[in-house]
């Protein structure tokens, strides 16, 4: 999925078998990206052939570096702190998920923008993080301000979490892969709906859309639909104005570098996993 850094709602959406690697689904997705867009994204998708491809779309990438990928300051054009330009060279075999035709179109190197960084915050599970971006400029896009922006990926995490434990979509009911599909898209539907209830209330009342709360107003549109029903066309406009003024009446507090433990609150109970069909083990019930 891509979601907008900005508002929070879900932009394009791919879905495909289990087994498929995330990376593939991600190269269907770049179809959706807008000139001048900036796509931000983990070490997955930090591939050659990735970065091109971006930059021929007139966007620009900002990603964490691979792993396989070794960091060394001896290679490169320092450009600052922390910061140089570096020249990556096609690879000598065709990677797997492109065609041959795609691998023969690549250019022999590119020149990327290599960034490096150290988190000293307890609790954070990385210590030192290399950034590769297109962003070449260092004037125009300066190294602080794209490390911040990296920061903000972990946003994406939070919208994920709200699909599926706020709306409630961990837990897929349907039986056959097209109602599944439609299932899927019924929860987007529900949460761009709230995401654009948020964004509007909060440029009416100069409040930062991101500083809402999604629960809250998922809570107040719920107690509000009575009223839009049983309301006059008039009327509604006057309990829309509302239904905005309550989303804003209590915004969420920034709380920048906050760290939880990794532990999981909850304790599963003791009965085993269901492995059979429910009616076979009615039957080991009767014959025990």
């Amino acid at each position: 999925m891509i979601f907008s850094l900005v508002t929070g709602a879900a932009i394009a959406l791919c879905i495909d078998v289990l087994n498929t690697h995330d990376i593939k689904l991600a190269r269907k997705l770049y179809s959706f990206l807008k000139p001048n867009d900036v796509l931000l994204g983990d070490r997955a998708f930090c591939a050659y052939a990735d970065m091109f491809s971006i930059t021929q779309l007139g966007c620009d990438a900002v990603f964490r570096k691979h792993q396989s990928r070794t960091t060394t300051m001896r290679k490169g054009k320092i450009v600052g702190d922390c910061d140089k330009l570096v020249t990556w060279y096609k690879p000598k075999r065709c990677p797997q998920g492109l065609s041959k035709d795609e691998f023969l179109a690549l250019p022999p190197s590119i020149t990327v923008r290599e960034i490096y960084y150290y988190v000293v915050i307890p609790g954070f599970r990385s210590e030192r993080v290399s950034l590769i971006t297109t962003l070449l400029d260092k004037t125009i896009y300066p190294t602080l301000e794209i490390v911040g922006l990296y920061y903000k990926r972990w946003d994406v995490e939070l919208d994920l979490r709200h699909l599926k434990t706020t709306l409630g979509m961990d837990v897929l009911r349907c039986k056959t892969p097209a109602m599944v599909r439609k299932e899927i898209h019924v929860y987007l539907l529900a949460y761009n709906l709230l995401r654009s209830l948020m964004f509007e209330a909060g440029n009416t009342y100069n409040t930062p859309p991101l500083r809402l709360s999604l629960q809250g107003t998922r809570h107040h549109l719920l107690n509000f639909i009575p009223k839009f029903e049983d309301a006059h066309s008039k009327k509604r406009q006057k309990l829309y104005r509302s239904l905005l003024k309550v989303i804003v009446h209590k915004p969420v507090s920034d709380r920048p570098a906050r760290t939880e433990p990794r532990v999981r609150k909850r304790r599963p109970k003791v009965y085993p996993l269901m492995t059979k069909p429910r009616h076979e083990l009615r039957k080991q019930l009767q014959t025990a």
